[in-house]
């Protein structure tokens, strides 16, 4: 498993026309973006700081 992932960042890495220095996601990332669950309480958490932002200017 650490060999795909090994060679999956050196695909990354080659010289050609396709180089990019972008980072490629961990498997706990790829989790974190795919769950609907913690989505959904980042939308709250971002909703209630919007919240408090605009009740301040008000």
């Amino acid at each position: 498993m650490s060999e795909i992932k090994h060679v999956e960042e050196e695909v990354n890495f080659q010289k050609n026309d396709k180089f990019t220095l972008t980072m490629i996601p961990g498997k706990f990332a790829k989790a974190m973006r795919t769950c609907v669950i913690w989505q959904f309480i980042r939308f709250i958490i971002i909703n209630i700081k919007m919240i408090i932002v605009v009740g301040k200017s008000h």
